[in-house]
């Protein structure tokens, strides 16, 4: 009995120390736990000027910046300042050299199409498939339908895109090599290659479709330019292009240097019968300059136009019926009224007056603009009777460059001129009083 009371005993104080020792294990344990957690370093995102943390997308972008710049010192260091088709092709074979798992590849293909304009490569297919085979290949295939489902790679995915909307911004329609190149990146239905297909479906439809094509490249000689912006305004096969001076150096009285600018004019078989038909007591007016882009060139040009013709001194032509049985010269058609019409308005009644030519020069003062209707009048001769009013803009009146100086000014002024636009002002001003006083009875 005593043994079985000391057996006893010794298993009670057994059990009591193992309690002891498992919850000074267990309160160890969560001691450290709370150390760690303590010791654990947080993470503070960027904050704002305010004091407030900014969204995730705009960290996002702040990283892109920052790879973006890393980059950018690449692009310094390998061309030098020698921004080329070369140079740049240069430095995407020195990055794909630097790392054969091509890291940092996206960052990189960001920062080389926002420096394509600057070398010049931006309208280059080739280009553009060289930074397509800078992804590595076969990595962001997807594997199985669940992967396509959920945009496998979706940042790859969307750098892909970008490169193509950006050719599709200039133009450019991608070619078999960039099919393939897509195929092997990533995968025949990711979303590059859906937006490869729209690009495919829809640009040969619209390749030919505007009326008025430009060249890709510009003429840099003026003259040629001025040539082909007047001939994109008139919109007319019997206009005819006429060169009154070329760009020239003349040599003053005095000795001394003068540059003198283009002008080169348009003008129809249709306006020289119109300015023939002009009232002489009329004046005509030139006007200008407007402007005309051509791309990224902005030229400008100027009118030769007459006010609108007064109700009472309009004279309605009689159409012969059987002049034409094909090509009928006179409709008469009568449209329903909606009720949204507004009947007051009636675009017969808007008139703004006949323009009788255009012109383009590369300086546009009132000595210049009257050496072009000098040479109007040679084949207009009712110039000569006509008075010539000018209505010109007060801002830039130059078109490449070429500067306005007095002397050129007093190199082609005369007494001549000063007295026609004397009698012009003149002239109107009394047919404005005439006009007056015929209100006035009325």
């Amino acid at each position: 009995m005593k043994s079985s009371h000391v057996l006893l005993r010794l298993l009670a104080q057994s059990a009591r120390s193992l309690e002891a020792t498992q919850v000074h294990w267990a309160s160890s344990r969560v001691l450290q736990s709370t150390q760690k957690q303590v010791m654990r370093k947080f993470h503070v995102s960027p904050l704002c000027p305010k004091g407030r943390p900014l969204p995730v997308d705009f960290q996002d972008e702040e990283k892109k910046d920052k790879s973006l710049v890393v980059h950018d010192d690449l692009f310094e260091q390998v061309t030098r300042n020698n921004k080329t088709k070369a140079s740049f092709n240069k430095v995407i074979e020195v990055f794909n050299k630097r790392d054969v798992r091509r890291r940092g590849h996206v960052e990189f293909i960001y920062a080389a199409l926002k420096k394509m304009p600057e070398y010049g490569v931006e309208r280059d297919v080739a280009v553009y498939n060289k930074l397509l085979d800078v992804f590595p290949k076969e990595v962001f295939v997807p594997r199985n339908f669940i992967q396509r489902m959920f945009n496998h790679y979706p940042r790859q995915q969307e750098c892909g895109v970008q490169v193509l909307e950006q050719m599709e911004t200039y133009g450019l329609t991608p070619n078999v090599e960039t099919k393939v190149l897509l195929h092997q990146i990533f995968g025949p239905k990711s979303h590059p290659v859906r937006k490869y297909q729209r690009v495919m479906y829809w640009f040969p439809r619209f390749k030919h479709a505007n009326p008025f094509p430009l060249p890709a490249e510009l003429p840099e000689d003026p003259v040629d330019l001025a040539r082909l912006s007047l001939a994109r305004i008139a919109n007319d096969r019997d206009a005819k292009v006429t060169v009154y001076q070329t760009p020239c150096t003349d040599i003053t009285e005095s000795g001394e240097e003068v540059t003198l600018p283009h002008i080169v004019g348009i003008q129809s078989p249709d306006q020289m019968e119109l300015l023939a038909k002009h009232n002489p007591s009329r004046p005509v007016f030139v006007e200008g300059p407007f402007p005309l882009w051509l791309r990224k060139t902005l030229v400008h040009y100027y009118v030769l136009r007459a006010e609108p013709t007064p109700p009472e001194e309009k004279v309605e032509e009689v159409y012969d019926p059987e002049r034409c049985f094909d090509y009928p010269l006179q409709l008469d058609l009568d449209y329903d009224r909606d009720l949204g019409d507004i009947e007051e308005f009636n675009v017969d009644d808007l008139d703004e007056g006949p323009i009788f030519s255009m012109c383009m020069t590369g300086q546009g003062d009132e000595s210049t603009l009257n050496q072009w209707i000098s040479g109007l009048q040679e084949t207009n001769p009712i110039l000569g009777q006509v008075p010539t009013l000018f209505r010109l803009n007060s801002g830039s009146r130059e078109l490449q460059g070429v500067t306005d100086s007095d002397q050129q000014r007093s190199h082609r002024e005369s007494a001549k001129t000063e007295e026609r636009t004397e009698e012009a002002e003149t002239m109107a001003e009394e047919e404005e009083e005439q006009r007056r006083n015929q209100r006035m009875k009325q």
